[in-house]
């Protein structure tokens, strides 16, 4: 279920590494705090709507935030939270919010990014994580991995495949995403997803990549 949320317009200038303060906001609507450490779910979009003034964001006529869970009953939990609280951040209040239903899906499609894909790598040699863009070889195991490991916590079959779409990669980006005073670089291209209508709602639903609930790896 996605909850696609309206915000009213806010402060004049929002900066461009505005991530943490969505995910505040989550956090603070969300009741139940045993999902907040555990895999996430769930995906947070990024603000729509907003365009560039200097070096910060405006919000004119407000802004659309979508908020996309595999698990109805959490959603539901989140919903009442927004209706007890409808500040978000920044000034930003909810003046509305639609109900959106995972779309009915084959077993291949596309999926268009509402944010950037985060990836993660673990090296057995150094001992430490490293970060996967679009065009490496390992990029696409990397992706289908995380989302089998979702599948399973969920205990849905795992035989799905995701991959980069190749033809878009002349037109293919990398974007520096500061949260917290980390830098991430992350992924902007369309994925490919084979698997089953199911797997794909799935997929619709928790995001693509790593730290889907930090605001990455949000899919249309």
């Amino acid at each position: 279920m996605r909850l696609s949320l309206t915000l009213s317009g806010g402060q004049p200038n929002i900066p461009f590494s505005y991530q943490h303060e969505l995910i505040r906001a989550f956090h603070r609507h969300l009741p139940d705090n045993t999902v907040h450490d555990d895999i996430s779910l769930y995906s947070l979009g990024w603000l729509r709507g907003g365009t560039m003034r200097n070096d910060s964001l405006i919000f004119p006529r407000g802004a659309l935030w979508d908020v996309t869970f595999y698990d109805d009953h959490l959603a539901k939990q989140f919903l009442v939270g927004i209706l007890k609280d409808k500040n978000i951040a920044f000034g930003m209040k909810v003046t509305d919010v639609q109900i959106v239903e995972p779309p009915e899906f084959g077993e291949k499609t596309k999926f268009i990014l509402q944010s950037p894909i985060l990836l993660k790598e673990y090296d057995a040699i150094e001992k430490k994580g490293r970060l996967v863009i679009y065009s490496e070889p390992q990029a696409n195991m990397v992706m289908t991995g995380t989302m089998k490991s979702k599948l399973k916590k969920a205990n849905l079959p795992d035989d799905i495949r995701l991959s980069f779409d190749k033809d878009y990669f002349p037109k293919a980006k990398t974007k520096l995403v500061e949260i917290k005073g980390i830098k991430n670089k992350a992924s902007f291209c369309p994925v490919i997803a084979e698997g089953t209508p199911e797997q794909l709602q799935f997929a619709w639903s928790v995001g693509l990549g790593n730290s889907t609930g930090s605001g990455f790896g949000a899919v249309c």
